[in-house]
């Protein structure tokens, strides 16, 4: 509509243009509030989840670290014997390990030594021989006198149940003589802590060493541990 045609006075056309002003301004001033669109917490979860991995690859299986259990001590014989010499012998119960048991019972560098007390159970017997009981210490005596590997042995077998072990291993190796696994032979059979002996697998030193088990102390504070 434009003056020219209008049948209003000036003053009644300026009046509806401010009237349609006040309407679009009010129209312009009322937000239609938009739809609320529901969000599943999960998907939005693995969704952000998604983004921050992206970019990662999974490892190949040769690029994994490998972790490798420590080694089980083997003690030195003479170091044992030494110490011994230096500080005093440890306390062993006042074992008593006759010699003349072990010369007069010699033993071939190949032969397989087995000894076990009557009440021990057969399976656990059968266990030790398979290697199935894991050691706690082992001391080699290879390159001692007979004297250091009697100390090397009582210390040993000393040691082990101060901390409430009960298998350790011996190595005496098999030399043309045989003459410290001989000695050793006897000695074990004589000590009152010795349950079984039995040499060892022979991934484990074959007939050059053997697997002791020894007693638990009921008085050492380990021993319900």
């Amino acid at each position: 509509m434009s003056k020219r045609d209008s049948s209003l006075s000036k003053d009644q056309y300026n009046l509806l243009n401010a009237f349609k002003k006040q309407i679009s301004n009010l129209h312009a001033a009322v937000k239609v509030p938009e739809p609320q669109i529901e969000v599943d917490p999960i998907a939005e979860e693995m969704a952000l989840f998604t983004k921050e991995m992206r970019g990662v690859e999974k490892l190949e299986a040769s690029n994994r670290a490998q972790v490798r259990v420590a080694a089980q001590k083997k003690l030195d014989a003479q170091t044992l014997a030494k110490r011994a010499a230096a500080m005093g012998p440890m306390q062993t119960d006042d074992a008593l390990l006759s010699d003349t048991v072990a010369t007069l019972n010699p033993v071939g560098s190949q032969a397989n030594l087995s000894y076990r007390i009557a009440t021990l159970q057969h399976k656990v017997f059968e266990d030790l021989k398979a290697g199935n009981l894991r050691w706690f210490e082992a001391v080699d005596l290879h390159g001692c006198t007979v004297e250091q590997a009697r100390v090397a042995v009582l210390q040993i077998i000393q040691i082990a149940k101060d901390e409430n072990q009960n298998v350790i291993k011996i190595v005496h190796g098999k030399g043309p003589d045989a003459i410290l696994k001989t000695y050793v032979n006897g000695w074990l059979r004589q000590h009152r802590d010795v349950l079984a002996f039995v040499s060892a697998p022979e991934k484990q030193g074959g007939t050059g060493a053997v697997l002791v088990l020894l007693k638990r102390s009921e008085k050492n504070p380990k021993f319900n541990q």
